[in-house]
Parts: structure tokens; sequence; C-alpha cells
């Protein structure tokens, strides 16, 4: 589904029934610069400064990650945990705990990601914990403005033509990373970010991006 966040109607909204949620606008001018001005005071982490992770997407330039301080995080969660998202990860069964995890995400030019479905956390068992289970992955943008020919878009794809023969995956979605927009979608899902292009220049792909998760 696909929506401007003002005509958005919540409980009126399934995951089991629409496994991709669009809206447009969902941030304001204001709260995009409030998380600009929090990305500008983050301490950033490279992608060749976590090995297990850059082992994980190689090839992928050298986009950035930073964590997102607890005052910002609480107003986020608040914002973003809308009745449809709740009523969906309370859908499975025999949930003993539930998380969140979401970080702030900087792509510069020759930045991407390939396409993975969001099970294979190799890196988390490679750093000595099992993770919880993904049930929906959300990606929203900050930046202030964005290109059509500056890349950056997220792929998503729906499982291929013929499942018996080994058959290229099928593109669902091509979402590019409007200002203010938010994507939300069912995990396993397979997905990529397309490579953000040099017309881009010094401009940077700003995202909050992370999951929903249950542990059984």
């Amino acid at each position: 589904m696909k929506a401007n966040f003002s005509q958005f109607h919540p409980d009126r909204f399934s995951f089991a029934e629409d496994p991709v949620l669009l809206l447009e606008n969902f941030w304001s001018p204001e709260e995009r610069k409030v998380f600009r001005k929090a990305m500008a005071r983050s301490k950033w982490i490279a992608l060749t400064d976590m090995p297990p992770v850059a082992q994980a997407f190689p090839n992928c330039g050298n986009w950035q990650k930073s964590d997102v301080e607890p005052s910002d995080a609480a107003y986020f969660i608040q914002r973003v945990g809308m009745s449809c998202i709740a009523t969906y990860v309370e859908s499975f069964p025999n949930i003993k705990k539930r998380h969140v995890n979401f970080n702030y995400y900087s792509y510069g030019a020759g930045d991407c990601l390939p396409t993975h479905d969001d099970t294979d956390d190799l890196y988390s068992y490679a750093e000595g914990h099992r993770p919880p289970t993904r049930r929906l992955a959300l990606v929203t943008y900050f930046h202030e403005e964005w290109h059509p020919d500056w890349g950056g878009e997220l792929i998503l794809y729906g499982p291929p033509a013929d499942s018996k023969k080994n058959t290229s995956l099928q593109v669902t979605h091509c979402i590019p990373p409007l200002p203010g927009s938010l994507a939300i979608f069912s995990v396993p899902r397979q997905h990529r970010v397309c490579r953000v292009d040099a017309l881009a220049g010094d401009h940077k792909r700003l995202s909050i991006a992370g999951w929903f998760m249950t542990e059984h």
C-alpha cells in the first residue's frame, strides 16, 4: 500500500494482507531537521571498521552507521509505533520478549547494499549472540533533498516466477528515498539498496533503519 501519511489509517491496514507499506510525508520538515541535527552530533562508524558486516556485505562502498541517542529513539518509536505494527508483531505465537533495533545510516556516492532478506544475520552470530527474529523491517529518510538520478533506491523483490526453476527474483517495488517518506515490509523479503550515484556529489542518503523483532 502506498499513501500520504495524512490520509493513512493504521487501524485499517494489515501487514498479513499487504506486506509492504509506503508512506509519504511521514515526517514534517521540522522533524527531519531535528533528526539531522542529532545525526550531526552522532559518532559514526564506517563499514570498513565493522569487519563482520563488511564481510557479509562486500563491495558496498563505505557507508556509515551510528547509534540513535535514547531521547531521540524514544521519540522515534513513539512516532512510528502504529497500531498495524503492533497487531502484526503480536500475531506470532509464544512470544517471550519483543525487541526493536534502529540505527542512523549515511550513504554517500558509491555506497549500496546487496540483495538479502534480513534473516541471514551471520555477523551477529560472529559477535557471539543469537539475534531475535526480525518480523518487520523499516527504513525512513531524513535528508533535505534527493534527486531521481542520485540513485539509492530501495528495491523490493517478490518470489521467483517459477519456484521450481532457478529463475530471477521479480522486482515488486522500486522506492526512491524521498525526504520524509517511510517504508515498512515484512521479513523475510529479498531487497537491496541501489548504489548512490556520483551525481549526488556530497549529498548523503540519511536514514533510520532497523526492525521490529520477537524472541521465542
